[in-house]
């Protein structure tokens, strides 16, 4: 076996791993598996911090994670977790309402697989995601104007905040790039982390479908905490270890069938 405490980097290289495999570490639990001291596993996070390969949270620390390409990458990624989680969400949206869809691959599908008899208003800043909703006879669509951002594929500029506020919604589908039970739903545009803070604060019901691929960890700008979440739709095939981690939460756990 090796001896972690006389091989720091291997320790590190051990732990970065681990932060890639799982999004999380704990402190404890390093500690005991490398038989080392829980202050040097919180000398090696601390590195690490420095290094932007993690963020400490208390009792370890959580993995900060890559941008992963544009808005149309995105769409062909993961596509059967996708849709299993968009098919949960729209089992959620109320009819005769007025529900914002955000920007993202997830959300997408949600308007694909919206049944063509729901009588609803729909509100997106998402192009493709507005061309989805009109194919849908009883759906009033709204798209929200202003500068779009290729990379996320949405108007989230300062016409487009004008926009959201003044409307009111019963329900948002929100998008994020990360989520984590402590720090939250954080993503990596600070202009859309502003335009996300408004979404909320105008939305009577928070709903977020979420892959495994962003659970746990962070991204750059935060946008709300998770007790700030309604509902958190996640595959099926989540691990029990991911999911529990938001036990301590308001937000209601649902996952795919």
């Amino acid at each position: 076996m090796l001896d972690y405490a006389a091989f720091p980097d291997q320790r590190q290289n051990k732990i970065r791993q681990r932060l890639k495999d799982e999004g999380r570490v704990i402190c404890t639990a390093l500690a005991r598996e490398m038989a080392v001291s829980e202050h040097t596993i919180r000398r090696d996070l601390n590195e690490l911090v420095q290094e932007g390969v993690c963020r400490r949270v208390h009792g370890g620390a959580v993995n900060i994670l890559e941008e992963s390409g544009s808005f149309e990458q995105r769409t062909g990624q993961n596509q059967a977790e996708k849709i299993n989680i968009a098919q949960k969400c729209v089992t959620l949206i109320k009819e005769n309402g007025c529900v914002f869809i955000d920007s993202g691959s997830t959300n997408l599908e949600i308007a694909r697989y919206l049944p063509n008899d729901f009588v609803i208003t729909a509100v997106t800043n998402s192009p493709s995601i507005a061309l989805e909703l009109m194919k849908k006879p009883q759906c009033e669509v709204i798209l929200i104007g202003g500068k779009l951002n290729s990379q996320i594929g949405a108007s989230v500029d300062s016409a487009a905040l004008r926009q959201i506020n003044s409307i009111h919604f019963d329900q948002c589908f929100l998008g994020g790039c990360a989520l984590d039970p402590q720090i939250g739903i954080t993503i990596f545009d600070y202009e859309e982390a502003e335009f996300k803070k408004v979404l909320i604060e105008q939305s009577n019901q928070i709903i977020m479908g979420v892959t495994m691929d962003k659970l746990p960890g962070v991204a750059r700008y935060a946008i709300a905490d998770c007790d700030q979440l309604s509902v958190l739709v996640m595959d099926k095939r989540t691990p029990v270890d991911v999911t529990t981690l938001f036990d301590g939460s308001s937000v209601r756990i649902l996952l795919t069938d």
